[in-house]
This record gives C-alpha cells, sequence and structure tokens, in this order.
C-alpha cells in the first residue's frame, strides 16, 4: 500500500476555544503536531512544513492539512479542544 500524499480532517470547534491536533502511531506515544486558537497557529517544529491547521468560523470548522505524508505518518490522529 502506498501512503497517502495528502491528509485533510475536520473537526467541529468554536473559534474562541483552544483545539489542538495530536496524532499516535501503532505502539508509540502521542504526539503534538499543532493548536490553533481565533487564527493564531503553532505547530511542533519538526512538523510545521508537513502540517496547516486552518479555522472556518462561519462554520465552526478547524482542518488539519497534512502534505507529502510518508509510511512514518501513518497514525491515529486526534482532535482535542479547551475553553482556555
Amino acid at each position: 500500500m502506498f501512503p497517502a500524499s495528502l491528509l485533510l480532517l475536520l473537526a467541529a470547534a468554536s473559534c474562541s476555544y483552544y483545539t489542538a491536533w495530536i496524532r499516535q502511531p501503532a505502539g508509540k506515544t502521542l504526539e503534538w503536531i499543532g493548536s490553533i486558537i481565533t487564527g493564531d497557529t503553532s505547530y511542533k517544529d519538526s512538523l510545521k512544513n508537513k502540517f496547516s491547521l486552518t479555522l472556518d468560523s462561519s462554520s465552526n470548522t478547524v482542518t488539519l492539512t497534512g502534505q507529502n505524508l510518508q509510511t512514518e505518518d501513518t497514525a491515529v490522529y486526534y482532535c482535542a479542544r479547551d475553553s482556555q
């Protein structure tokens, strides 16, 4: 099986909430990818050229986009939200 070159994941989240994306490869620990709140983003340094986060306040949707993904990017991807 060939790895996908593009990943697009959406999550429902209000723009007033801190929203993070985390992933967990099989048999490994959780890895923080990045977070967004009111349009301000932060990324893990080693992943910032691979993933991007966007917020659509009209639909209250946060989107994680991954590009040029490889086999090592295979994981369960989680979205987490906090009111802080």
